[in-house]
């Protein structure tokens, strides 16, 4: 490694082809087998605890006189790494071959047993009857989807593997069956619990042969379950499973006695989501294997973004439909809500919320913001800190976060991601935002009270903050005359002699989606509100669609514009278009008032162009270069957390790690530094 530095951190190159190891900050060879086992070094640190000095790679030892390698060794804690200091082993395996939409198939341990012989054959290996790795008691053998763990029985005549479904935190035990529901449940590394997501959704669609909807739902379900059971406390716990019941019949059977009627009390706490005919039709292996994957997670202590990112990766192979209901990225998303930071007493609003991706992002941001109020860093809280920052995100849940969307099942979705983010229950209403406030669905009569909106009349609408990506596409386009009747932008409009446009009598039989939405949004907002919107191109620059720029102009400061690039879409969506970022400040009655008497001032606007967001159009990762090429590397000093003796211990550390090539967080950066030079406009 070479290295430059900068006044803020020491800038490193490495190689191509190369990857930093998490243990000792050197490179090391990227290859499919060393990406898993790098996941898995950070799990064992971050998850269980286990000191990085407690840790070695590729330790020699020698099986039936041949020489092998454990790939992953676990030591005694501030013991000599010495053989018979080695208290865990770590087997790897490169990754199984997974198409975009297909699912593993995930084996048993007895249909593991091959790959499991020669983890096992290390931890049997006896020397003069004494065992080689005498005070190794816990295997693990995993491919980074697959992971058998194994527990060391020694009897005066035999040595039997115990399968479990999980390892201890560092220098613990394992809870007994009995105390298996106080066991201390553990905040989720974000690649880890991603795993652990498509690991349950693919044991459910690949080993049931369920359809991957239903999948989903019953994987739902669960987790609504699981954050339902975090609310009960853990003496009163349902949601577990001790580290054999799910190897066993009549464990998974006890497992079923406790989730079904938690279930049902789930239901009962949440009629506005749930009918109250729905079930869990699941075997009890599929639903033992579930339950002992997220059952030792907290799901409340888990980070917000890693909450989400693996929920809307999970839902959204799931959820997509056929009228422009694709899902946002979630760098677009982050990006938006940075922009136009939403403050606790403000009331946001998605109209077209999908499976909540706005929603979650929000409460992430505001969650941040209350971090930064209280000068408590994040993952660092005190119980009264945690518990009162918690209580306040809930309220800003319950009174000021709100989403509609025509598809029942998306409301359904999104509302769990807001659970899943706050254990609060959001706003969410089944109804099509651009009929409101007329129609039949079930949200609108509550929409009506909680989220007035404005008309050309002078009413005033009712929401502070909006963000949206809302369905486009001329092969979408809306017809209804109820609906077009309500909007300006429905009708022809043409050019006066001055330069701008007038509203004609005649009324268009199909106008498309977006172009709607951008006047519902403005309706919606108060008098001074703020909008990040997702638009195609061709609004903000086709000659045609002049009418719709100019109709803005009107009505709004124009506070931004973001372009992006093709990728975004392409790889976290499927929808190969070119999208720009809109930001828009609703001008007040009198704004308009003294611009009418005036000209309207001129002012500064922002305008970026993202040409990177960290992918190809692949979905390969990229990282940052020299100018020769060399990836970046950044070292910084860190704070991780390890158990030493059962306690929590804070230490700092130097960590390096590739930068990601994405201009997004540099243009929400550039966005906050240019309004401190230039307040949003006004008169």
């Amino acid at each position: 490694m070479t290295d430059t530095t900068n006044k803020e951190q020491k800038v490193l190159a490495i190689e191509d082809g190369m990857l930093l190891d998490y243990l000792t900050n050197n490179p090391i060879k990227q290859t499919p087998k060393e990406l898993v086992r790098q996941k898995t070094l950070r799990a064992l640190f971050h998850e269980y605890g286990i000191s990085a000095e407690d840790m070695a790679l590729d330790v020699p030892i020698t099986i039936a006189g041949k020489r092998k390698k454990i790939d992953i060794a676990i030591f005694e804690h501030g013991a000599e790494h010495l053989l018979e200091n080695i208290r865990r082993i770590v087997i790897c395996d490169k990754a199984p071959k997974q198409g975009k939409k297909s699912a593993v198939k995930l084996r048993d341990h007895e249909q593991a047993q091959k790959d499991l012989q020669l983890m096992e054959d290390m931890m049997r290996e006896q020397v003069s009857d004494k065992y080689v790795l005498a005070k190794c008691h816990w295997g693990l053998w995993t491919n980074g989807m697959e992971f058998f763990f194994v527990e060391k029985e020694e009897s005066r005549f035999d040595t039997k593997f115990k399968a479990v479904g999980d390892w201890p935190f560092a220098d613990e035990t394992m809870g007994s069956r009995d105390v298996a529901s106080n066991a201390q449940l553990r905040t989720a590394d974000r690649e880890m619990l991603l795993t652990a997501f498509r690991r349950c959704h693919n044991y459910i669609h690949g080993n049931e042969g369920m359809p991957k909807d239903a999948a989903f739902w019953q994987f739902l379900y669960l987790i609504f379950s699981k954050m339902f059971d975090e609310r009960i406390g853990n003496k009163q716990r349902e949601f577990w499973a001790s580290p054999t019941e799910q190897f066993d019949d009549e464990g998974r059977k006890e497992i079923r006695k406790r989730i079904e009627p938690l279930f049902e009390k789930v239901k009962k706490q949440y009629p506005e989501i749930f009918k109250g005919n729905e079930e869990i039709t699941l075997s009890d292996r599929a639903l033992s294997f579930m339950v002992s994957e997220l059952a030792k997670y907290d799901f409340s202590r888990t980070e917000m973004d890693a909450k989400g990112a693996a929920y809307q990766e999970v839902v959204g192979d799931n959820l997509r439909g056929d009228r422009g209901q694709y899902f946002t990225p979630r760098g677009a998303i982050k990006l938006i809500v940075e922009m136009m930071a939403p403050q606790p007493h403000e009331k946001v609003l998605d109209p077209s919320c999908g499976t909540g991706g706005f929603l979650e992002q929000t409460l992430s941001f505001i969650n941040r913001k209350l971090h930064e109020e209280e000068k408590v860093k994040l993952g660092a809280e005190t119980t009264e800190e945690f518990v009162s920052i918690q209580q306040r995100i809930k309220e800003f849940a319950q009174n000021n976060l709100f989403g509609c969307d025509f598809d029942p099942f998306l409301c359904r979705a999104s509302q769990m991601n807001a659970v899943m983010a706050s254990n609060a229950m959001a706003n969410i209403f089944h109804m099509n935002s651009l009929e409101y406030p007329h129609g039949h669905l079930t949200g609108v009569e509550t929409a009506k009270s909680k989220i007035p909106v404005g008309d050309s009349s002078g009413k005033d609408g009712s929401v502070d903050v909006i963000l949206t990506n809302p369905p486009f596409g001329s092969d979408i386009p809306v017809t209804d005359k109820q609906i077009l009747e309500q909007y300006d932008l429905a009708f022809t409009w043409e050019r006066t002699e001055d330069g701008g446009f007038r509203k004609t009598n005649r009324r268009k039989d199909a106008v498309s989606p977006e172009i709607l939405f951008i006047e519902r949004c403005v309706q919606w907002l108060k008098q001074g509100g703020r909008m990040g919107i997702v638009l195609p191109d061709g609004i903000l620059g086709n000659p045609g669609d002049e009418y719709i720029r100019w109709w803005l102009m009107q009505e709004c400061w124009v506070l931004g514009c973001v372009d992006l690039p093709v990728e975004s879409f392409i790889v976290e969506a499927n929808v190969n278009i070119l999208t720009s970022l809109l930001f828009l400040k609703k001008k007040t009655d009198s704004e308009k008032d003294a611009i009418a008497l005036d000209e309207e001032p001129e002012y500064p606007v922002f305008m970026a162009v993202a040409e990177k967001v960290g992918f190809d159009r692949r979905g390969n990762t990229l990282y940052e270069r020299h100018p020769d090429g060399e990836e970046k590397v950044i070292e910084e000093e860190v704070e991780e957390r390890i158990r030493i003796n059962g306690q929590n211990v804070v230490r700092k550390l130097k960590r390096r790690s590739k930068i990601l090539d994405d201009d997004l967080p540099k243009i929400a950066k550039a966005y906050k530094e240019f309004r401190t030079q230039n307040p949003e406009p006004s008169i």
